[in-house]
Order: C-alpha cells, then sequence, then structure tokens
C-alpha cells in the first residue's frame, strides 16, 4: 500500500430538475460558475472546487428525491459570510459560531432542497 494515499478533493453531485435555471441560481447566490457539461449533466465552480449537478425526471422511474447535503470548507468563515448576506442567500442570523462539534458555519438550501453549509473549524 502506497505511503501517499492523500485525498485531493471531492466533487459532490447534487440532483436537479432544471441544470440551466440552477446554474443561473448558483451563479447568482453563490458565485459557482458554469464550467462544463450539458442540460443533462453540468459542473459548477469557484475556488478550486467544483458541484456536479445531474438532471433526473422527478418521477417514480427517475426521482430527484433532494435532500443531499454538502460541506464546504473554508478557511475564514467571515467573508464568505458577509458575500452571501450581501448576496441575500442567507439572513444574518444563519451564522452559528463556536457549534457543539466544533466549527463556525452557515447553510442554506438550493432550489431542489439540497444543504450546502459553508464551514470553517473553530
Amino acid at each position: 500500500m502506497s505511503k501517499n494515499r492523500k485525498i485531493k478533493g471531492i466533487e459532490p453531485v447534487l440532483p436537479s430538475s432544471d441544470i440551466e435555471r440552477d446554474i443561473k441560481w448558483f451563479n447568482k447566490h453563490t458565485s459557482f460558475k458554469y464550467s462544463f457539461g450539458d442540460n443533462m449533466y453540468s459542473g459548477i465552480s469557484r475556488d478550486g472546487v467544483c458541484i456536479h449537478l445531474q438532471w433526473h425526471a422527478n418521477n417514480v422511474e427517475d426521482p430527484l428525491l433532494g435532500g443531499s447535503v454538502i460541506k464546504i470548507f473554508v478557511e475564514d468563515i467571515k467573508p464568505w459570510f458577509e458575500e452571501f448576506v450581501e448576496r441575500k442567500t442567507i439572513q444574518p442570523e444563519k451564522l452559528k459560531m463556536n457549534t457543539p462539534w466544533g466549527t463556525h458555519e452557515f447553510g442554506f438550501y438550493d432550489l431542489n432542497k439540497n444543504a450546502i453549509f459553508i464551514v470553517q473549524d473553530a
């Protein structure tokens, strides 16, 4: 087994019922921008982090599901928090400092009910 097995990153895949709409929403509310793809599968990125969006029909054969959760860890949460309040993505009371699990964080939902958290280790 190699001793150099460092994970280089992780790219979550979130379900979407409308890729084009969701790319616009993420750009407006989070500054993640279109990177690649089409109306079935696309990627959006910011600061070297990529989130994939995968279309689902939201029916019995292809459920949307929703309820996925991602956490984006950052070094300093303050500028992120200020930006997302300014964008009206969140309200100022959403910032939770010194959580019992040792973080500072805030979160919000996208249009498909996926939870997205911005997190700093306390």
